[in-house]
């Protein structure tokens, strides 16, 4: 079992815990659109992946009250 030798100050154990902070996040933008987007990762507004349309998006799904029953 772990048993500390000496007791560490707040300082030293925050002065360790300083490179714990998370990172914000940094949006890019869209080629396409113009919309803010992850780097490296698909538009979710437009789906494109740089010049390509990697995921083809549906503008409204209409159902029917016949079909839905």
């Amino acid at each position: 079992m772990a048993v500390q030798q000496n007791r560490v100050s707040k300082s030293r154990r925050n002065n360790r815990r300083s490179h714990h902070a998370l990172d914000a996040a940094n949006p890019n933008e869209c080629t396409n659109c113009g919309e803010l987007k992850r780097p490296h990762h698909v538009c979710p507004s437009c789906g494109h992946y740089g010049d390509r349309e990697v995921v083809a998006m549906v503008d409204e799904i209409d159902l029917d009250e016949e079909d839905a029953a």
